[in-house]
């Protein structure tokens, strides 16, 4: 579901809605958080890694944007909380970006500057996994109108494929 932005930025908010079959929620909690295995199976990571900034969990991001296009780079702060909501395990990862002077731009890619996401995770009462995800970010430029339609139309759904599959052999890989 793509949203336009309010303030007619030209910038959009997307609200996702998927299942994931025979993926437990644990496991997709798990592979989500894993950035190490997340480089195994995101074509589109170029950089990922977490660093300790004044005794905090920074990740720091790089994403491949197709040509001609600059890649964005992403700093940010997250954390995923397993809660029980009147006896449902739901599994909540937020995230935000945040400025760290150690952490400066680099030339050639654009600096995401605004970033949240909020995901949340519980079971379909089966064997596999609901997911919302509520996601947004100002990727800054000029992103040509055929990018976003891509995003809405395929990016994300992909997204949901991918990470499925990814929980798939992430249990194989344990």
């Amino acid at each position: 579901l793509l949203i336009p932005f309010p303030q007619q930025s030209g910038l959009y908010e997307y609200k996702i809605f998927g299942g994931l079959a025979d993926v437990p929620p644990k496991l997709c909690a798990d592979v989500y958080m894993d950035l190490d295995f997340r480089k195994e199976w995101d074509q589109y990571v170029k950089e990922l890694y977490e660093e300790k900034y004044d005794g905090e969990k920074v990740i720091y991001w790089e994403v491949k944007y197709p040509f001609p296009l600059s890649n964005r780079d992403y700093v940010y702060i997250r954390e995923c909380r397993e809660m029980d909501v009147d006896g449902r395990k739901i599994w909540v990862v937020l995230a935000r970006s945040v400025a760290v002077p150690q952490c400066p731009e680099k030339p050639g890619i654009i600096r995401v500057k605004s970033y949240k996401q909020s995901l949340v995770i519980e079971s379909d009462g089966k064997a596999g996994s609901k997911v919302y995800m509520y996601y947004f970010d100002n990727p800054g430029g000029m992103i040509p109108s055929w990018l976003v339609n891509w995003a809405a139309k395929s990016g994300v759904p992909g997204f949901l494929k991918d990470i499925q599959k990814a929980c798939l052999n992430y249990s194989k890989s344990i």
